[in-house]
């Protein structure tokens, strides 16, 4: 396989975890309205908890996210433009032409962060049973 086809690979894994962070929430949110009970399950919960927890703590620490530096270091690798700073900052810049300082992505990231954290006092997740 190519250089360029692992980067479309993880790019491909990458917007599929954005889209994890970006609409589990929104399934959280309007699964509870329709009472849809896997949205509440444990293991969805702090799987999307989990996911949005790594996206700020990067943020905060200033990392870039290792898929994009996979990504960029296999299209550099195969001879492909790519792109410097982070996936979403790439993509937003792409998507809306908006070009906006770190601290600007910090601030929605967080914010993202503390919505869902919102969700479980909300939206409670199921408590865990015994049975399986």
């Amino acid at each position: 396989m190519s250089y360029t086809l692992f980067a479309d690979l993880i790019l491909i894994l990458h917007v599929g975890f954005v889209l994890f962070v970006v609409g589990g929430l929104l399934l959280i949110v309007l699964g509870n309205l329709c009472h849809w009970r896997w949205v509440n399950r444990w293991w969805f919960r702090l799987a999307h908890l989990g996911a949005i927890a790594v996206v700020v703590a990067e943020s905060w620490a200033g990392w870039v996210c290792p898929l994009t530096t996979f990504e960029q270091w296999l299209r550099a690798r195969a001879g492909d433009i790519s792109y410097s700073g982070s996936f979403i900052e790439h993509w937003l810049q792409e998507l809306l032409y908006y070009d906006a300082p770190n601290w600007v992505f910090l601030l929605i990231y967080s914010l993202f962060g503390l919505l869902v954290l919102a969700s479980w006092w909300l939206f409670p997740p199921t408590p865990r049973t015994g049975k399986k």
